[in-house]
């Protein structure tokens, strides 16, 4: 049976540490992007309920000036 001379053993060593250091950094790449991908979301989610808020806000505004008119208009009758 053929054992490996240290130099092979060291050349293998090299290259598991590589492969480890390899899967590592695609772990940390691949946590980052779903990290991204949740913070865009987020974003995305509060400028939709941001705008929602201002449309409703408008209409509510809309509707107290419109009464504040309507009240302005009324004539006392004596």
């Amino acid at each position: 049976m053929h054992e490996a001379e240290p130099n092979d053993l060291e050349s293998m060593r090299i290259r598991a540490l590589a492969i480890g250091a390899q899967s590592i950094g695609a772990l940390a790449l691949g946590a980052l992007a779903i990290g991204a991908l949740a913070l865009g979301v987020v974003a995305v989610g509060r400028l939709v309920i941001g705008r929602a808020k201002i449309k409703h806000l408008e209409i509510d505004e809309l509707v107290v000036n419109r009464l504040r008119v309507t009240d302005s208009l009324e004539i006392p009758r004596d």
